[in-house]
């Protein structure tokens, strides 16, 4: 029985090839999730990112990096505990996710303002918690920005009651070109090695980021773009610029 190919070097051109597939086929989605960004930004709103499970450092590449923007905010699941009060067994329940109310809860701990955008990062699309708050922040008004696989997501049924998927409720969709299950080398017992929607989810996310500070620019607007905390007067730079929206800035419970 011959065993599949594996190595880096073929995992390395699977995921070059992915990240081709993700940039061409993303460009009008790039441009539209851009203009929101860049709305939102000129507008004095906050972006706020939430994920769960790997989908969080998606979350991570939008709020609060060096080079990103400075009025961006995430959202997760330890807001719960860190600021919700709740103890901290409730992360622990594996159904959490599924739990009622829970989007609510999380919506009304981000404390956000109507010209907020918001950004979804789910591979599947399908999860209860995914879908309830793209339905919380939709029905109130919020613009959104949904970064999921298109071909998992529909690989998959819709597990929400309302049958709706992540994508389905988008303003924009950006697809990370993810295979169903996200791992690209077959192993011999019929699974895979190797998951790619994080490398191409976060070269969508920069994408986005280069093309809406692009917008603000031409559009006669400062951006407001942090610098590392580790370059001399950094710090002190960030500093300013995030007090601008002093209380609102969140960092998944910081």
């Amino acid at each position: 029985m011959s065993q599949p190919a594996l190595g880096s070097a073929l995992f390395a051109d699977h995921a070059r090839e992915a990240a081709e597939q993700a940039v061409a086929a993303n460009k009008d989605s790039v441009a539209a999730a851009a203009r929101l960004f860049a709305d939102c930004v000129a507008s004095d709103g906050v972006i706020h990112a939430f994920g769960t499970g790997h989908s969080q450092a998606a979350a991570l590449e939008i709020a609060g990096r060096a080079g990103g923007l400075v009025p961006t905010s995430r959202i997760a699941l330890a807001d719960l505990v860190l600021r919700g009060g709740e103890d901290p067994s409730v992360l622990a329940d594996p159904l959490l996710e599924r739990s009622p109310g829970l989007a609510d809860r999380l919506y009304a701990l981000a404390t956000p303002r109507p010209q907020d955008l918001f950004v979804i990062i789910s591979n599947s699309g399908v999860n209860n918690a995914i879908v309830d708050l793209a339905l919380k922040v939709t029905g109130a008004g919020h613009r959104l920005v949904a970064l999921t696989s298109l071909e998992h997501t529909h690989a998959v049924p819709a597990l929400h009651p309302s049958g709706s998927r992540l994508a389905d409720l988008a303003d924009a969709v950006l697809d990370n070109r993810a295979p169903a299950g996200d791992a690209l080398l077959p192993l011999p017992d019929g699974g895979a090695l190797c998951g790619v929607s994080t490398l191409t989810s976060a070269l969508l996310v920069q994408m986005v980021v280069a093309e809406s500070v692009a917008l603000l620019l031409a559009e006669g607007h400062e951006p407001p773009v942090y610098v590392s905390a580790n370059l001399p007067g950094g710090h002190e730079r960030n500093a300013v610029l995030e007090a601008r929206y002093e209380g609102r800035l969140h960092r998944g419970g910081h």
